[in-house]
């Protein structure tokens, strides 16, 4: 999955190291947990964590209660943390300050990084001025496993607070699919309706899953 790649590229960076062909991802952990006070146990630490969580990208999304069960020793889940939040910096930047629709794989590869392991379902909203560049960043609802309430009233409300011509609308299906629902189909169509009658655009609505992501623009649910 090439956003998951682009972590795993980013995170090579960060430490300053090409990891051996063999098994890169626990030897990345590894050496991470290792310079963080780990021990010995690096090793296998860094393997239980990746047999849990699927990928690396997994293992940084992982929440403190799992690193915790998972025997990750509390350094080591700060140098977690701390990759995490320079890596997802990183990616952010290569999507400030240009056109979002001209950033289309940074975009994506942002988005990935940030919401595809979440355990929740988060939807958030890129506010963007009249050349698309993105003005706000934010996520207006936190919901359960199953779902994240979506207030259309609010996410107009905000885009008239931020003086914003365009929206693009994200949210994360904690299943890993990232089809769209009948529900998310319906809720998009209902946000592009109010926006519209202030003159906002609706750019597109992402939804970001461990398998990838689906664009509802380009599937044509938008009208």
């Amino acid at each position: 999955m090439a956003s998951v790649l682009s972590v795993a590229q980013s995170f090579e960076a960060f430490i300053g190291r090409r990891a051996p062909a063999r098994d890169p991802e626990v030897d990345i952990l590894a050496e991470l947990f290792e310079s963080a006070g780990g021990g010995a146990s690096s090793a296998q630490v860094a393997r239980r964590l990746l047999d849990e969580t699927g990928s690396l990208a997994g293992a940084l999304a992982a929440t403190v209660a799992d690193l915790a069960r998972l025997g990750v020793p509390q350094e080591a889940r700060r140098a977690l943390a701390a990759l995490r939040a320079a890596v997802t910096a990183s990616l952010k930047r290569s999507v400030e300050d240009r056109p979002c629709l001209a950033s289309g794989r940074a975009l994506i590869d942002y988005l990935h990084a940030d919401m595809a392991f979440a355990p929740v379902e988060r939807f958030r909203v890129l506010f963007l001025n009249n050349k698309n560049v993105l003005i706000r960043d934010e996520v207006m609802s936190e919901g359960s496993l199953q779902a994240a309430p979506v207030f259309t009233r609010e996410i107009v409300k905000r885009a008239l607070d931020h003086g914003a011509a365009a929206l693009i609308l994200v949210h994360n299906h904690t299943s890993g699919d990232p089809a769209p629902s009948r529900d998310d189909i319906e809720v998009t169509r209902e946000i592009v309706a109010a926006a519209g009658l202030f003159g906002i655009a609706v750019h597109d609505h992402i939804i970001v899953g461990r398998q990838g992501h689906a664009s509802l623009g380009q599937l044509g649910y938008l009208g």
